[in-house]
């Protein structure tokens, strides 16, 4: 059946956790009057790309994952106002209703039905079986189907790779910082985990005015790349991290501390990390079994602050333009952030080195990759 799903286009899919994702062809659903449909021109492979394929986070298949993504508008549908064929946009993984009671306190991010739309078929295989789109997006692909809600018109100036990577990891890095946790001038800051997210925190903690961010990572060739970015401190991950960040800190622990991995472990780490009185926030995302322990008394004695954090609490209307004057006057460095490019059949190369704790941020040029 093709009535409804006309469009065809090539895709990467992940029928399986325990196997590699292959490029396949499948068939996008319609335009709806809402909605618009976007080439893919640069989409970021993420760490919760690698969560969802290895099967960490639950997702229906098969699927099309990828959610961090710049493209440009070639369809609208009959309601579709704001935007026309030409545009180009970033596509959001969490896009706001508008009327649920997280929207109604200016949260849209938290949005109870903002990703709704993962769990909804969006295309058909060449078995006719339905596709899921990972993270709502579904971008490690020539083309996807969102509604216009989910995308945001990218200002001529601001470049297709800078703007892709405004789709997940800068905004939730940056606005871990700057906006979860709101991070104040003179503060100390630690940041765990050195992928596309953490470097995106130490950004946001410079761009904050801290005066001591500590950077740490399992990778000590991500050092200089950290100090570039920001970092006064590289502190390599191991037995004695604990120890060399309270020798940074005078022995008190961190004013905020921002782990970026998502572990228990880690998790525990940053808390433990954290001076008394200070802020731990999650940034990472973990696995639903990954237990993190705390005892009744530690938790009163140390009065710290323990903060999830989702998509940076961006406001994407509200935020995202401050972004853009960032990059414009050069005070974030998304260029740096970039240490690979490839094909969609170059994903699963770049999922397996994101693994290892090697790159940053592969970017990938979906169309022409037969």
């Amino acid at each position: 059946m093709t009535d409804g799903y006309q469009v065809e286009v090539d895709a990467l899919v992940l029928r399986s956790p325990d196997k590699p994702m292959e490029v396949e062809r499948i068939r996008l659903r319609d335009v709806g009057e809402g909605d618009i449909r976007v080439r893919i021109d640069a989409t970021g492979v993420c760490h919760s790309d690698l969560s969802l394929a290895r099967g960490v986070l639950a997702q229906q298949l098969p699927a099309v994952l990828g959610h961090e993504a710049c493209g440009t508008v070639v369809e609208t549908g009959s309601a579709v106002t704001d935007l026309r064929e030409g545009d180009r946009v970033i596509l959001l993984w969490i896009t706001p209703c508008g009327h649920c009671v997280s929207c109604a306190r200016d949260e849209p991010h938290l949005c109870v039905n903002g990703s709704a739309r993962g769990a909804e078929p969006y295309a058909l295989d060449s078995a006719g079986e339905p596709v899921y789109p990972g993270l709502t997006v579904g971008s490690f692909a020539e083309q996807t189907v969102v509604p216009a809600a989910a995308a945001v018109k990218v200002p001529d100036d601001i470049s297709t790779a800078d703007a892709a990577l405004l789709g997940c990891a800068i905004t939730t890095g940056v606005g871990a910082v700057t906006k979860t946790a709101s991070v104040t001038p003179g503060s100390s800051v630690l940041v765990v985990g050195l992928g596309g997210v953490g470097l995106a925190a130490v950004q946001g903690a410079r761009l904050a005015g801290a005066t001591n961010i500590i950077a740490v990572d399992r990778n000590p060739d991500k050092a200089s790349l950290a100090a570039r970015l920001g970092a006064h401190h590289f502190v390599p991950a191991d037995d004695e991290t604990k120890k060399a960040v309270r020798a940074l800190t005078g022995k008190q622990g961190v004013d905020f501390a921002f782990d970026c991995v998502g572990s228990a472990r880690t998790i525990r780490d940053a808390w433990g990390m954290t001076r008394r009185g200070g802020t731990a926030c999650v940034v990472g995302i973990g696995g639903k079994d990954d237990q993190v322990g705390f005892s009744a008394l530690e938790l009163f004695h140390f009065a710290r602050t323990l903060v999830g954090c989702v998509a940076g609490s961006l406001n994407a209307e509200k935020d995202l333009p401050r972004y853009f004057d960032h990059i414009r006057d050069g005070s974030l460095d998304l260029a740096a952030m970039v240490t690979g490019h490839g094909k969609l059949s170059d994903v699963e190369a770049a999922l397996t080195e994101m693994a290892a704790g090697k790159g940053i941020r592969t970017l990938v040029v979906p169309e022409g990759t037969r």
